[in-house]
C-alpha cells in the first residue's frame, strides 16, 4: 500500500519551473531515493512534500493527507532532516532533542523516555550529556535523525543525509537508517549525491533532469536498462542526468553552501 503518492506536483518561481508533474508513489516501509544534479529541483520536492512550500499546482498525499488542505496532519506524520544542520551546538545533545520534544507537543510524562529511546537508537546515550560543538560530523547527524524520531513518524525526510561526512561516519548513518526501517517499518525518503548511497539502501530511485522524472526504477532495472558490461548507478546518473553538467544551477554560491555545511559537520 502507498504512503506517499505525487500526482502531478508542480512549482513555478516565476517563469522558472523547478519541478514540472512529479508523479511518484512510495510503498509503505520503502526507502526510496531522488537523485539528480544541483539545481534538478530535488530539494523544491521534497519542501512542497513536507509543507514547507506550497505546488504551483498538483497533488500530493502522505499516509491519506492531502499536503495542502490537511498540512497539519501532514507534519505530524512526518520527520524531515534538511541539509543544513538544525542543531544547536551550544546545547547538549539530550537538551537538543528536549526543545524537539515540546515543539513536537510530546507529554511531558513520556518525553525522557522517548528521548532516552531515541538516543540509544542513535547510538549517542554516552554522549548525551556533552555539547554538540564537541560531537563528530556522524554524531551531530545521528542527533538530528534522533530529533525527527522523537514523535514516531510514518515517513522520515533525509535531503543529503550524509554531506560533508567521512566514508567511517557516512557507513554508521546507513547503518542506522537501515536498522530503522526495518525496526519501526518507516518510510524513507531521501536525496543523495552519492551514488553508492543511494544503490545501498534505496529499493527504488526516481533521476530528476531539469525538473522532470526521467528515469525511475529500482537500482538493478536502472543498471540494466544501459545494456552495457557491469554499469553501475554512476553509469545511470550520467546516461538520464550527463548533460546538466554543462548546464546544471548553483555555481559559486552552490560551491560555497556545501564547503560551509562540510566545514560545520566536521
Amino acid at each position: 500500500m502507498n504512503i506517499l503518492e505525487t500526482h502531478d506536483l508542480t512549482k513555478e518561481f516565476g517563469r522558472f519551473t523547478a519541478v514540472a508533474q512529479l508523479s511518484i508513489a512510495v510503498a509503505g516501509g520503502e526507502t526510496f531515493g531522488l537523485l539528480g544534479p544541483n539545481g534538478a529541483g530535488k530539494s523544491t520536492a521534497i519542501k512542497m512534500m513536507t509543507t514547507l512550500l506550497p505546488p504551483t499546482s498538483g497533488t500530493a498525499g502522505i499516509a491519506g493527507y492531502d499536503i495542502v488542505r490537511q498540512a497539519g496532519a501532514v507534519r505530524r506524520v512526518i520527520g524531515y532532516v534538511p541539509q543544513l544542520l538544525s542543531a544547536d551546538g551550544t546545547l547538549t545533545g539530550y537538551e537538543n532533542l528536549l526543545i524537539f520534544a515540546k515543539l513536537y507537543d510530546i507529554p511531558r510524562r513520556e518525553r525522557k523516555e522517548r528521548i532516552d529511546s531515541a538516543l540509544e537508537f542513535m547510538g549517542l546515550s554516552d554522549v548525551a550529556g556533552q555539547l554538540v560543538r564537541t560531537y563528530s560530523g556522524g554524531m551531530i547527524r545521528r542527533l538530528e535523525i534522533a530529533q525527527s524520531l522523537l514523535h514516531k513518524p510514518q515517513v522520515l525526510f533525509l535531503d543529503e543525509p550524509t554531506v560533508g561526512l567521512d566514508p567511517v561516519a557516512r557507513h554508521l548513518v546507513w547503518d542506522h537508517i537501515t536498522e530503522l526501517r526495518r525496526e519501526y517499518g518507516t518510510t524513507i525518503f531521501l536525496t543523495t549525491h552519492f551514488m553508492e548511497e543511494a544503490d545501498i539502501l534505496c529499493h527504488r530511485v526516481a533521476i530528476l533532469h531539469h525538473g522532470t522524472v526521467r528515469a525511475i526504477g529500482s537500482p538493478a532495472e536502472l543498471k540494466s536498462s544501459l545494456n552495457i558490461a557491469e554499469p553501475t548507478l554512476d553509469d545511470v546518473f550520467v546516461h538520464y542526468a550527463g548533460d546538466s553538467l554543462a548546464t546544471e544551477e548553483g555555481g559559486f554560491r552552490e560551491a560555497s553552501r556545501l564547503r560551509r555545511i562540510t566545514r560545520r559537520l566536521g
